[in-house]
């Protein structure tokens, strides 16, 4: 009898990735959203059903946080990951055969920013405001109460690099010739946003705000080394261990995309860009310097530890690769 393996949330470019991979091992895959196509989250019953006898649970549900950080969209960000963590939960614990291992999906975005040194899971700071205080409230959902049968892993993900992540934007800017660095800045800072943690405080100067980063491959890969390792659970730092910056980023993209220039964009810019497209500049400024210290001390080889093979790949496969760049 195959392996059930539930996913919940897997209407993203993760969760896609993982729901191919385990139905090419012949797993049988079940789907749990807002919808279903399996499973939906107002159905109980049906969740408890699903994860009795899973051989692993995976939850990458919440509301996507590339958004304006408006009132509303603050409370849906929190409310999408609470609720549904809550709710696998309750599953597992009334299952009278819960899953051995239930993966949580989490963020490295937890972290202080960082410039002056790299954060791992033993000697890493926390950081403040709203991001930060989404990632915390996350992780405590997923380890509330017993499930003394079911290993609970928070996967503190970097940002993941694969065809329809956050890669993309920063490939069109690049074609566009405005494929420089993203420069931080002063900007003026509204009482509301300060009081909701939404300021991006200005810090890293020159584009150099570190950029850790992780390929989907090894997303998935971490998942599966974990799977087999029953002593490991608590947070894991899912990031490449080669993190960069940020002007080293858009440097290797304009070279693999066969651009020789690049006009860098200054916080004036962010702001009005980020403003117009509903989202936060915080995503491109802050300064994350993750080390995935747990995987590496476990024996992780990671299938794509430095940046630029990682790109080289995911940006041949998409056609986009220039033939100046190719081996």
């Amino acid at each position: 009898m195959s392996e059930r393996i539930v996913i919940t949330g897997a209407s993203g470019f993760i969760g896609r990735r993982l729901e191919q991979h385990y139905r090419g091992t012949g797993a049988e895959v079940v789907l749990v959203g807002r919808r279903g196509p399996d499973v939906r989250w107002d159905d109980a019953a049906g969740l408890r059903a699903a994860v009795t006898g899973a051989a692993a649970v995976i939850n990458l549900a919440g509301k996507s946080v590339n958004c304006r950080y408006s009132d509303a969209n603050r409370a849906e960000i929190f409310r999408s990951r609470l609720s549904t963590t809550k709710a696998v939960r309750a599953a597992i614990a009334a299952s009278d055969a819960p899953p051995p291992v239930w993966f949580n999906a989490s963020t490295a975005t937890i972290y202080r920013h960082a410039e002056d040194r790299p954060m791992t899971e033993s000697t890493g700071e926390l950081g403040t405001g709203f991001s930060v205080e989404v990632a915390k409230a996350w992780e405590r959902e997923l380890f509330e109460c017993e499930l003394p049968a079911t290993r609970r892993i928070a996967l503190r993900m970097a940002i993941v690099l694969g065809d329809g992540s956050a890669l993309t934007p920063l490939v069109n800017l690049v074609r566009f010739g405005l494929g420089g660095p993203q420069l931080d800045g002063p900007w003026f800072a509204r009482a509301a946003r300060r009081n909701a943690g939404t300021f991006h405080e200005f810090r890293a100067r020159g584009g150099h705000q570190r950029f850790s980063w992780v390929h989907i491959d090894d997303v998935l890969g971490a998942i599966e080394f974990l799977r087999q390792r029953p002593d490991l659970d608590g947070p894991v730092n899912v990031a490449a261990p080669q993190p960069t910056d940020n002007r080293a980023l858009m440097a290797t993209l304009r070279h693999l995309l066969g651009v020789r220039v690049g006009l860098p964009a200054y916080r004036w810019m962010l702001e009005v860009g980020t403003a117009a497209i509903r989202s936060e500049t915080e995503l491109v400024l802050k300064s994350r310097w993750v080390l995935p210290e747990r995987l590496l001390d476990a024996g992780y080889v990671f299938a794509y530890p430095e940046l630029e093979p990682a790109l080289r790949e995911i940006l041949a496969d998409r056609d986009l690769l220039h033939a100046s760049a190719a081996r």
